[in-house]
């Protein structure tokens, strides 16, 4: 996504709680992209950040609250206060409170953009992973109520990514894959060019009468689980 706004022309600034990490993505991404140590959740720091860049380049235009967390896997009823307290912070608050300080700093007065990565998990049950996907229908409903409230100056988005071939998807069982690229009627999983791309599209003037959408990127999954090839649409 950082390569895809610095493509279109932005200035960029990412944050990551590992210095090694953001160093080597800020280099790779070239003199455009700013990096800046910052746990996404952390009130004071982000703070910190967002003056620093208001102070450093002058504008805030645009946001994408894409860090999100995921310490839960197995039966819903098996999470624990820490887990859930984990989830809330990283993937609901973090999102609200980087709205709020942009939103109080340069978009309340100057219009911008907003978009959260939110996840088709949010959209359907599945094992697992349950609790996260509650979460993540968070996100998607705080969409919605910040695209009343902050309109019409701001805009506010999200994107549901389905499986996306990340590092994760690649150390996925050989079997685990197959059965999962038979649910995906475009025959292939996400690629991280595909979720720029709809972030992109979301965060610019193109999409400039949008708002409190949630578009789900998922090459059709979604859609074909009410569909069995057997018997028709259900």
């Amino acid at each position: 996504m950082a390569r895809e706004l610095l493509d279109q022309g932005a200035t960029v600034l990412i944050i990551g709680r590992k210095q090694e990490g953001l160093d080597s993505a800020a280099a790779s991404l070239g003199p455009r992209c700013v990096a800046r140590l910052c746990h996404t959740a952390d009130e004071k720091r982000a703070t910190e950040v967002i003056e620093d860049l208001i102070t450093s380049h002058g504008r805030v235009d645009y946001l994408v609250n894409n860090a999100a967390a995921n310490p839960q896997w197995g039966p819903t009823i098996g999470v624990d206060a820490g887990m859930a307290a984990k989830l809330a912070e990283v993937d609901l608050w973090a999102p609200l409170l980087w709205t709020k300080l942009t939103h109080q700093v340069w978009m309340g007065a100057n219009g911008g953009s907003v978009v959260n990565i939110a996840s088709v998990g949010g959209l359907s049950p599945s094992p697992n992973t349950g609790y996260y996907n509650s979460v993540k229908v968070g996100l998607a409903f705080l969409t919605k109520q910040l695209s009343a409230e902050l309109a019409p100056r701001v805009r506010v988005n999200a994107v549901a990514p389905g499986f996306i071939d990340t590092d994760m998807a690649r150390h996925m069982p050989p079997e685990q894959r197959a059965a999962l690229l038979r649910q995906i009627p475009m025959g292939r999983l996400g690629l991280p060019a595909d979720i720029a791309a709809a972030t992109s599209f979301l965060l610019s003037d193109h999409a400039g009468w949008i708002t409190g959408h949630l578009l789900a990127v998922d090459g059709g999954m979604l859609n074909a689980r009410a569909f069995d090839p057997a018997v028709g649409p259900v």
